[in-house]
């Protein structure tokens, strides 16, 4: 599980069934695996997956406030917010995968990848093994970002340099030819009100085979639900708007 203590901090725990009853948890079984000092209260990111590799993956947001002070979704050298991590759980306390980018550099070898705001959600299709997740934005553009298999690894997504496809705050920053954009954004705003993305999952079902390969995602705000296809490079295919079809009356999309 990925929560945030009454202390302000992220913390990253395993937990146990109970012998009776496969479906609920311990409380006493609790395994701390990793905790990150947050400095404000908001961007925790939250999300957490078992990637197609076996390892576990943990989308960080950039830490909170608003435009990433710190600019800590940059910094791989000491920095664990901003990020996406990747761990090997199979012992407790964790190990790094050798394969990690950052292993053995000045960055920490706990990174995936770098430049996220707020990753919410990611997931995994569970047919390819392409990575999708949504990222949240600033106020301006909510986007959701596709790599296939491992195409991300080491990548820079951009976050506090754009926000989106668009320029937010690139000083210091490195070429754009370095980073990985979007392959999907939508404006903050409008009627209804869009303001915060959700991601979603591939679906990969048997019940409705002209859906297949088709990811879908909503926006917390205007309860909106969109799917498109990736196009396997930096675009989309097939644009569309299903909330009328999905009729979600829950109130927002968290999840």
């Amino acid at each position: 599980v990925n929560y945030t203590n009454s202390g302000g901090s992220t913390v990253i725990a395993r937990y146990q069934v109970s012998g009776s009853n496969p479906n609920v948890a311990s409380p006493s079984s609790a395994t701390t695996v990793m905790t990150i000092s947050q400095p404000y209260t908001n961007h925790n990111g939250g999300c957490i997956q078992f990637g197609p590799d076996g390892y576990l993956w943990i989308g960080t947001g950039d830490g909170g406030s608003g435009g990433d002070p710190g600019n800590r979704a940059q910094d791989i050298t000491n920095q664990l917010l901003g990020k996406m991590l990747r761990i090997n759980v199979d012992s407790i306390p964790y190990s790094i995968p050798a394969s990690n980018p950052f292993v053995g550099t000045t960055g920490d070898d706990e990174i995936y990848s770098y430049g996220w705001r707020n990753p919410w959600r990611f997931s995994f299709d569970s047919l390819t093994g392409d990575f999708y997740s949504a990222d949240v934005g600033q106020n301006a553009w909510e986007e959701v970002d596709v790599v296939g298999g491992s195409d991300g690894i080491g990548g820079n997504f951009g976050w506090r340099c754009y926000e989106g496809d668009h320029t937010y705050n690139t000083s210091g920053c490195p070429s754009s030819s370095t980073m990985i954009f979007p392959v999907h954004e939508y404006a903050q705003g409008g009627s209804p009100y869009r303001c915060s993305i959700t991601g979603g999952v591939v679906y990969r079902g048997s019940e409705i085979p002209d859906l297949q390969g088709t990811y879908f995602f909503g926006d917390y705000c205007s309860n909106q639900i969109w799917s498109f296809v990736w196009d396997g490079g930096g675009g989309i295919n097939s644009l569309q708007d299903r909330t009328s079809e999905l009729a979600p009356n829950a109130g927002s999309i968290a999840s």
